[in-house]
């Protein structure tokens, strides 16, 4: 009987995992990969680590509880023999309380809880699959890691804004998100001896920010007090002038609530397009408003990567990640194209290929395609905290 861990990385419309057997030499070994699909009724699929079809089916009724039940009784009873110990958790916002990852008791949930007002889609969300393992399986240790904590090491001034200081004590500040995945990039970098390089990271997906980092370390990030700010998304506004919100609010008879459903649901690339929040839809369509769209995406992109290369002081390496990162080749193209003045200059063939360095050997810049893997560094986590006790 072999110990296991399962690592849940949820998000808007579907639950990422994966399965990890714990062996004597401390590191995680990936078993099984998946998704459960939330947006509609519960579908379990599971990948093999060589990427072969182990489950495709459908988990009940449209409930978390129904779908994780399944996953835990898949794992422990048809998925050879293994025993469950453990199980760890992406949560989105840990606030200034939580910067590293902990053990989930009920009163750490309960506080987790009441930062919704931080991340109000997310954060409930994040905090589902813990309360519905509880339940059915209330000995089963749990961890949560949090995607900010990555972001601690980021300094004033980089951490501001200029509010008055008894809103900062209060803890308004420029938190930062997606810290799982940048974690995993920098820890990438890092066994390939290339920490010190001044590096922008691009995760890019339906989710967006950029990570400025250096020595595994971040310095500044697109994302800030919220997951609304910073770039394009698929359907989240991004940065945007407050002057805009305050007029919806004080002359367009708008509420908060019809607010919050404007900037997180219907904005961004849906909102641009009139079509589809989602990239390959847009790079698909020969609508006008799908590359207006597209081209916004790119611009804003690019301007901030400028940004952050000011921060650093310079610019050696820009990563992509997450699922437009890794897999759109036009977008990669045009936000490198945009940063040519940086001495950027890409391989064509190499992007098209989707290759991991996709630079020409004379760029100034490196450019890397990195796939990322939150679903281990969760793995990785949970060990270390249980290792304490």
């Amino acid at each position: 009987m072999r110990d296991a861990i399962l690592s849940l990385n949820t998000g808007s419309s579907s639950i990422k995992f994966g399965v990890y057997d714990v062996g004597e030499a401390g590191e995680p070994a990936t078993a099984a990969r998946g998704a459960i699909r939330t947006d509609r009724t519960p579908r379990l699929v599971v990948r093999s680590v060589e990427g072969a079809s182990l489950v495709d089916r459908e988990v009940g009724r449209e409930d978390v509880s129904d779908a994780i039940d399944a996953l835990v009784n898949w794992v422990e009873q048809e998925f050879g023999k293994r025993r469950l110990i453990g199980c760890g958790h992406r949560i989105v916002h840990g606030g200034t309380v939580f910067s590293d990852p902990v053990l989930l008791s009920p009163p750490t949930v309960d506080a987790l809880e009441k930062m919704a007002p931080l991340a109000p889609l997310h954060q409930p969300r994040s905090i589902a699959p813990v309360h519905a393992m509880a339940e059915l399986r209330p000995r089963l240790r749990q961890v949560g890691c949090f995607d900010t904590a990555f972001h601690r090491t980021i300094e004033p001034p980089a951490g501001c804004y200029a509010l008055p200081r008894a809103y900062e004590e209060r803890g308004i500040r420029r938190f930062g998100f997606h810290g799982l995945s940048y974690e995993y990039i920098a820890s990438y970098l890092a066994q390939e001896g290339k920490a010190d390089q001044r590096t922008v990271v691009a995760h890019l997906g339906n989710g967006a920010s950029l990570c400025a980092m250096r020595h595994g370390h971040s310095l500044d990030t697109t994302m800030g007090f919220s997951a609304l700010d910073g770039l394009v998304m698929g359907t989240r506004c991004g940065t945007i002038d407050p002057g805009i919100l305050l007029y919806l609010l004080q002359h367009d008879g708008m509420t908060p609530d019809k607010l919050q459903d404007l900037l997180y649901q219907n904005s961004g690339l849906l909102g641009v397009s009139g079509i589809s929040g989602d990239m390959r839809d847009l790079e698909q369509s020969k609508d006008p408003h799908a590359r207006e769209a597209v081209e916004l995406f790119v611009f804003r992109a690019a301007r901030e990567i400028a940004a952050l290369a000011s921060t650093l002081g310079g610019l050696d390496c820009l990563v992509f990640t997450a699922g437009i990162g890794e897999h759109s080749a036009t977008v990669r193209w045009g936000i490198c194209d945009r940063l040519r003045w940086l001495g950027i200059s890409i391989d064509d063939a190499g992007n098209q290929r989707h290759d991991p360095i996709v630079s020409n050997p004379t760029s100034s810049v490196e450019v890397r395609i990195i796939p990322t893997d939150e679903e281990i560094v969760i793995a990785r986590h949970w060990l270390a905290v249980i290792g304490q006790f």
